[in-house]
């Protein structure tokens, strides 16, 4: 088969090295792609918005099945566009989209159908969001509606925080804000293939969304992850399946709307049992670094039978090793990153003792060199059998990593370990 992957972050390096191992696949090629992408699969310079040149690509390459790894394409319709074409696409149409594309619509799904999830509220004006949180106090979340790149949440702790950023989000044109109830416990990440009718169990996993060690300083698309996760036991994984994951797939296909693709659970466990903070349409980044890694099957027929709503008797098999990606960013981010800067030793990281290296926000330069091209520019990674252990090999593969402009957490992983050592 030829396969084009759309995107050109870690998470689609990652598809495109576990998609590449497919003895099903002839041609990989993908748009627009990055330096390490460029290793396993023809890079080709398409934007993941250019719908039009996106279909031009499937034409010219003759591509028999199309992954779609960002949300951005997704929610504007590439799936739309591919399939009516009689492009074979993985990934859910624009409608089904929505429950990552807008929060509010997702809440409301959520609250018709009774999926756990904290309370809320939905405004599209300044005064009535400002009354609402007013009324409700701190702490509170205030989330924009549509995609912001995993940069578009507030967890306030006091009203100033919460009441501050609504003047800005409210001055973009047609804006909505969800204010939420603060869910208090552990955040985890839940994956599920789904076909439309039945959905998959995958793996679970844990992101670090603040920029700095301890969790501290601003959310980011995500500074690193490892899986499983062991906080989200096999028992709560059944319990995150029979109350969220496969109402959701019910509720989408009572609604007019199958889902199909993979869908992300953002989970808290909390108190009070299980709660759904958010969904996202696609895999995660940094999240499906560490799933490809662990998984054993040939991920190309898990794809296809989900497009095809072949997914009932459907099986993966997994490895027991823990995998952990350490995210290197450029100084700066997540505000403004520096770019431009020539990063060496990666070959020497990459030969470390189970590690890769998959890249995120990468170019080419002159003589084979890589340019860093982004906020987030690689995903190290580890696998080991346990979480310590693959800590341990993916920061020995980070200290190969000649880059001035770089930085990275110190401590991916950090709760699962105090775990293994409990």
């Amino acid at each position: 088969m030829n396969l084009l992957v759309v995107g050109s972050g870690g998470r689609e390096h990652a598809l495109c090295w576990a998609l590449s191992a497919s003895p099903l696949v002839n041609k990989l090629v993908c748009a627009p792609g990055n330096a390490g992408i460029a290793q396993v699969a023809q890079v080709r310079p398409v934007g993941v918005l250019d719908l039009d040149g996106m279909l031009q690509l499937c034409r010219d390459e003759h591509i028999d099945f199309v992954v779609v790894g960002p949300e951005v394409p997704l929610v504007a319709g590439l799936v739309d566009k591919l399939e009516a074409a009689g492009f074979a696409c993985f990934g859910p149409n624009a409608a089904a989209a929505q429950l990552e594309g807008s929060k509010g619509f997702m809440k409301d799904l959520c609250a018709k159908y009774g999926i756990p999830t904290a309370h809320y509220g939905r405004f599209k004006e300044l005064a009535p969001a400002e009354a609402y949180i007013r009324k409700h106090g701190a702490p509170i979340v205030v989330k924009a509606d549509g995609l912001a790149a995993g940069k578009g949440v507030t967890v306030a702790m006091t009203l100033d925080e919460a009441l501050e950023p609504l003047q800005s989000l409210f001055a973009v044109p047609g804006a909505e804000v969800v204010i939420e109830e603060f869910l208090d416990g552990e955040e985890v990440s839940f994956f599920a293939l789904v076909d439309g009718q039945t959905a998959l169990p995958l793996a679970s996993a844990q992101d670090h969304k603040r920029v700095g060690d301890g969790d501290t300083g601003p959310n980011t698309g995500g500074m690193g992850a490892y899986s499983p996760a062991p906080a989200l036991t096999p028992e709560l994984q059944r319990v995150v399946m029979d109350s969220i994951v496969n109402p959701t797939v019910a509720a989408m296909q009572a609604e007019g709307m199958p889902f199909k693709g993979v869908l992300f659970a953002g989970l808290m466990l909390t108190n009070k049992g299980v709660k759904l903070l958010e969904y996202n349409v696609r895999f995660g980044d940094p999240e499906c670094q560490t799933l490809m890694l662990r998984l054993k099957s040939d991920l190309l027929p898990a794809l296809i039978a989900a497009r095809e709503g072949q997914l009932k008797d459907f099986d993966l098999r997994w490895r027991d090793e823990a995998a952990l990606c350490v995210v290197m960013a450029g100084k700066g981010y997540p505000g403004e990153p520096a770019k431009g800067g020539v990063i060496e030793g990666l070959d020497a990281a990459a030969k470390e003792p189970d590690a890769q290296v998959f890249h995120a926000g990468t170019r080419p330069g002159a003589n084979g060199a890589v340019i860093a091209d982004g906020g987030r520019v690689l995903g190290v990674c580890g696998l080991g059998g346990s979480v310590a252990d693959a800590q341990a090999r993916a920061y020995a593969a980070v200290k190969h990593v000649r880059w001035a402009d770089g930085f990275c957490r110190s401590d991916i992983g950090w709760r699962a370990i105090a775990r293994e050592k409990a």
